[in-house]
């Protein structure tokens, strides 16, 4: 008897780790679509990226009650309860990352229906590269259990820092430039700063990552100190190489 719950709680553990990559994979797409929009003006993707954030919604729900109950019927430890507790924590991160693609798509569809003609922002297409990159690398951590994978996502948040700022002195020249812009640009700046947030919220699923394989809250430790966590150094250890 306890062997076969062993089995089905082991069964029902990787359910939803795949749910949750599944939920993964559609946010990755949809804030691809949401920038696809601004750049190609195919409106058709925002229809298609709403979808998505229903879809999203619902495998948050489904996630979410899943947890508990596995919680609840097993009473899991160690390794087992930060996994869950990582899964439920990442959730909520990944279901703002669907609200930000969503916020993109509408806002680009705005922008293209208005009579004016937008400014195109270079920076936001390397954002978009940028944030779904995190993403994907992020899941791939989590699927890996891969804490060294998760720590170099970490990293990458400065990038994406450093894209949101270039946007914003572009679109603020182009204001001061020329004032009949002031609109479109602060609808582009929108969608960058929703591309800054996706960024922060892959960041903090790869810290998840890192506290589920490792035990450690590297939420507030900086870069460096995190890296070392993830590679299991110590901080003499760290001096010494």
């Amino acid at each position: 008897m306890t062997e076969h719950t062993n089995r089905q709680f082991s069964t029902d553990l990787e359910t939803t780790k795949s749910l949750f990559l599944q939920m993964g994979g559609l946010v990755e797409t949809m804030v691809y679509d949401g920038v696809e929009t601004l750049i190609s003006g195919d409106l058709s993707l925002v229809d298609r990226v709403r979808e998505r954030e229903k879809e999203v919604n619902r495998l948050e729900v489904e996630i979410d009650e899943r947890i508990g109950l596995l919680i609840a019927r097993n009473q899991p430890t160690a390794v087992d309860l930060r996994l869950l507790l990582s899964i439920s924590k990442m959730l909520t991160d990944m279901e703002r990352c669907g609200d930000e693609a969503e916020k993109i798509a509408k806002v680009a569809r705005r922008l293209h229906e208005s009579e004016g003609r937008f400014i195109p922002a270079v920076e936001l297409r390397h954002m978009r590269e940028y944030v779904v990159s995190m993403l994907r690398q992020s899941l791939d951590a989590f699927a890996r259990e891969d804490a060294i994978h998760a720590a170099q996502v970490v990293r990458s948040d400065k990038e994406v820092d450093k894209e949101w700022k270039a946007s914003l002195r572009h679109l603020i020249t182009y204001m001061i430039e020329d004032p009949r812009t002031i609109t479109r640009s602060i609808d582009l700046i929108f969608i960058a700063r929703s591309l800054e947030r996706i960024g922060d919220h892959a960041k903090n699923m790869a810290e998840r990552v890192i506290y589920m394989v490792k035990g450690d809250d590297v939420r507030h430790t900086g870069v460096k100190a995190t890296e070392r966590t993830a590679r299991g150094a110590t901080y003499e250890e760290d001096n010494d190489a």
